[in-house]
C-alpha cells in the first residue's frame, strides 16, 4: 500500500515537473517563433496581432539582406569569429593542459584567481580593455582600433573555455601518461597524440561557445570600431533596425538572417555539445 502511494506521488511529481517544463519552453519559444513568422509576413500583417502569415513572403530576406548591406557585415563576422575561435582552441587548450596535467608552483592559486574573474561583470572591464587595446595599437606595428586585433585578440583565451577543457583533461587516466613516458613522450607529444584525440567533444563545445560569443558580440565591436570596415553583423543589424523604422517584417527578417548560422551550427553539433558538457563536470 505504501509503495502504491509513493509511486502515485512520484508520478504526480513527474507530471507536474513536465508540465512546468513545457510551460517554460512555451514561454521561451513564443517570441522566437513569432520572429520567424513575422519575417515572412507582409508589412500590414507584421504590424497587426497576427501570429501566422496568410502568405509566405520569402522576398523579405533578400530585401533585408540588400537594404542592410549584410554581405559586408556577414563576411566581417565570419572572419572575426574564425580568428577568435581558432585562438581560443590554441590558447585555451595549452592553458587547460598546464592546469590539469602539469605541476608548478602556485598552480591552484592561479587557477582560483582566474575562476574568480568570472564574477566580474563585462561592463566593469570594458573601459580598461579599451584603454589597453588603444595603447597597444599606438606602440605596435598595426593599429588595433577599427581593425581585427581589437575584435579578436582580447577574447582568444576565455576562462570558461580553460575551465571546461581543464575539467576534461584532468579526468584522463594517469596511466596513459605513464605509458607515454615509457615510450619517450614529453608533454607536447602526449597532448597532441593522446589528450586531444580523446577530447573531441569538449573541444567541439569550446568551438560552439566561442562561435556564439563572438558572433553575438555587440557592445565591444561597437566600442572599438567607428567605421563599417570591420563591424560585424550584429552592429549592422542594429543600424538596420534604426533605419527600417516601422518595417517590422524586414526587421524580423534581418534578425533571422543574423541568428541562422548559430542555429545551423548547433543542430549540426548538438550531440558533441551535449557530450562535452556532460563529460566536463559543468552542471546546469
Amino acid at each position: 500500500m505504501a509503495k502504491n502511494v509513493l509511486s502515485s506521488r512520484t508520478r504526480l511529481t513527474h507530471i507536474f515537473t513536465h508540465l512546468l517544463l513545457i510551460a517554460g519552453a512555451f514561454v521561451a519559444m513564443t517570441p522566437f517563433v513569432w520572429m520567424v513568422m513575422a519575417s515572412v509576413m507582409s508589412e500590414s500583417e507584421a504590424r497587426s496581432a497576427t501570429f501566422f502569415p496568410s502568405e509566405l513572403h520569402l522576398d523579405n530576406f533578400s530585401q533585408a539582406w540588400n537594404d542592410a548591406k549584410f554581405s559586408e557585415y556577414f563576411v566581417n563576422s565570419v572572419l572575426i569569429t574564425f580568428i577568435t575561435v581558432s585562438g581560443q582552441v590554441v590558447f585555451c587548450t595549452l592553458a587547460a593542459y598546464a592546469f590539469a596535467r602539469m605541476n608548478f608552483p602556485g598552480r591552484n592559486l592561479i587557477f582560483t584567481v582566474l575562476l574568480s574573474t568570472l564574477m566580474i561583470p563585462e561592463s566593469v572591464v570594458m573601459i580598461p580593455n579599451f584603454i589597453t587595446v588603444t595603447w597597444l595599437g599606438r606602440v605596435g606595428p598595426i593599429p588595433w582600433i577599427n581593425n581585427w586585433p581589437a575584435l579578436t585578440i582580447p577574447f582568444m583565451a576565455t576562462i570558461i573555455g580553460i575551465f571546461l577543457l581543464r575539467q576534461f583533461f584532468a579526468q584522463i587516466p594517469h596511466e596513459l601518461w605513464d605509458a607515454a613516458q615509457i615510450d619517450g613522450a614529453d608533454h607536447v607529444r602526449f597532448l597532441f597524440q593522446v589528450v586531444l584525440p580523446l577530447s573531441k567533444a569538449p573541444l567541439m563545445t569550446l568551438v560552439i561557445f566561442g562561435f556564439i560569443g563572438s558572433w553575438n558580440a555587440f557592445a565591444w565591436p561597437l566600442l572599438v570600431t567607428n567605421t563599417e570596415e570591420w563591424r560585424p553583423i550584429t552592429v549592422g543589424l542594429n543600424s538596420f533596425l534604426e533605419e527600417a523604422g516601422a518595417l517590422v517584417h524586414l526587421q524580423m527578417a534581418g534578425a533571422v538572417i543574423t541568428i541562422l548560422p548559430i542555429l545551423i551550427l548547433y543542430f549540426l553539433t548538438q550531440k558533441q555539445f551535449t557530450e562535452g558538457i556532460a563529460h566536463s563536470g559543468i552542471k546546469g
